[in-house]
């Protein structure tokens, strides 16, 4: 009896399902069935899992840009501090020069000199031009009429050194054309110095003197334009200026010459005309803002100081 209950009749017995259906009769002596019956027959049973043999995957490769760029520091920390310390020497330097230039600025301020940019023409600046910015609103009309004065000074001893080239050509002689050419480089950056930035500055800065010396200057470049317009035979050499009398006499000798004459003369008396009526309205100005008496005080002051 114990014998036959020796086995374990719970004890899962190790199936092998491919084994064939007469190895099986041969070893148990029942008769054998089909692997398919046999898991029919036990629903609970499970074959057991086969140990895997396929081999694993590959890792992904990793994709590194081989173009990128690695900054790698190569200095070391000692060049890194000696780099610094060159920067900061040279802000200390220009924080030097910013602090002296502008002691120089204040220092100039104070003792009323102007620092003037040259900004005009836009092309080739020669002088400081910005009425826009520097005069004042109700000043600025005044000034672009002196403004045009001046420009209108340099076109007629432009013109007048023209006509008078001609008039050489036909046969008046060289000296009234070195005559014209004294007239054109000593009147127009004489007009700019004399009455042409004194009355910018007096503008600017409302300065009484600079508006005397303006007044007295721009007497004189008046005068000079009428007696350009007429251009009678004394103190200049009668044809080097084209008024009306040069333009009546050279018409007679040459038609061409005359008429440039005639234009001449046109623009003299145009640029007087302007002129007169500009410091008519400057004069007007200087004498409504009570310029005129400041004017006298500091003149009277002046000659004191001169007679001490």
């Amino acid at each position: 009896m114990a014998g036959r209950y020796d086995s374990n009749p719970f004890d899962e017995e190790e199936v092998n399902p491919f084994a064939g259906q007469s190895g099986r009769a041969k070893g148990s002596g029942q008769p054998s069935y089909g692997s398919g019956a046999f898991y029919m027959m036990n629903p609970g049973s499970v074959p057991p899992a086969a140990p895997s043999k396929l081999s694993p995957l590959p890792p992904d490769p990793v994709d590194y840009d081989r173009g990128a760029t690695v900054d790698i520091p190569l200095d070391g920390s000692k060049d890194m501090r000696k780099k610094e310390k060159e920067l900061q020497a040279k802000e200390a330097e220009l924080k030097k020069r910013e602090q002296e230039l502008k002691k120089r600025e204040d220092a100039a301020e104070r003792a009323g000199i102007v620092l003037e940019e040259k900004n005009w023409p836009p092309f080739f600046p020669i002088i400081h031009q910005d009425i826009a910015n520097e005069i004042p609103v109700h000043l600025q009309r005044l000034q672009y009429v002196a403004f045009t004065t001046l420009l209108g000074l340099v076109g007629c001893l432009l013109w007048n050194l023209i006509a008078v080239t001609l008039a050489w050509i036909k046969g008046e002689g060289p000296t009234i054309w070195f005559l014209a050419v004294i007239y054109f480089i000593s009147g127009v950056p004489g007009a700019y110095v004399l009455w042409y930035r004194p009355l910018y500055r007096a503008m600017r800065t409302d300065s009484a003197l600079k508006f005397g010396w303006f007044f007295l200057s721009y007497g004189f470049h008046i005068l000079f334009c009428v007696f350009a317009a007429v251009a009678p035979p004394i103190i200049f050499k009668g044809k080097s200026l084209t008024g009306i009398l040069p333009a009546i006499d050279v018409l007679s000798n040459s038609v061409i010459v005359g008429i440039f004459y005639f234009i001449g003369f046109g623009f003299f008396a145009f640029e007087s005309v302007v002129s007169v009526w500009l410091i008519q309205q400057v004069y007007m100005y200087f004498r409504g803002s009570g310029k005129e008496a400041q004017m006298k005080r500091e003149a009277a002051r002046r000659t004191m100081m001169a007679a001490i």
